[in-house]
């Protein structure tokens, strides 16, 4: 019974499973975000990518050309699991988190853009982009985008 008990408590929750990409073991969290270490540069943002699945990794491929495409220099980092992009010294403008059938595009400014973005947030300021399979107005991202690096991004104490 002692042995149950413990086998229990070490299993993982339903909703993370373990993958292998490009050797490593990647933890697959709800909805498929993956579990990456935190860190800033290009590095750990092509592992987040790299370690996503089907049209998710596609998707975010995509969606990061457009990024870099529209704001060259800008800084990227994963933090709180997520990929973040900003500007050295202004702060983070935009974060992308992965759900099971989309992924979250977040503007930390996006009541100030136009079009304002479709879908709001607890907070004023922070308006989301669904993007489902398949889903990516390179144009329209792309004006966010630029719009979105031009405001004053989200600047936080923690790393």
């Amino acid at each position: 019974m002692a042995a149950d008990k413990k086998k229990k408590q070490s299993a993982k929750p339903a909703t993370m499973k373990t993958v292998k990409r490009r050797g490593k073991k990647v933890v697959l969290l709800s909805g498929g975000n993956p579990q990456i270490k935190m860190g800033d540069g290009d590095a750990p943002v092509k592992a987040y990518i790299a370690a996503l699945t089907g049209w998710q990794r596609e998707l975010a491929k995509r969606l990061d050309a457009v990024i870099v495409r529209a704001v060259p220099g800008v800084h990227k980092a994963v933090k709180w699991n997520s990929p973040m992009y900003g500007l050295e010294g202004n702060g983070w403008f935009l974060g992308v988190h992965v759900y099971a059938r989309y992924l979250k595009v977040a503007f930390f400014r996006g009541a100030s853009l136009k079009p304002i973005p479709p879908d709001p947030s607890k907070d004023k300021n922070t308006r989301y982009v669904n993007l489902h399979e398949g889903e990516l107005d390179e144009a329209q991202m792309t004006s966010w985008v630029k719009q979105a690096a031009a405001l004053p991004g989200w600047v936080t104490n923690k790393s």
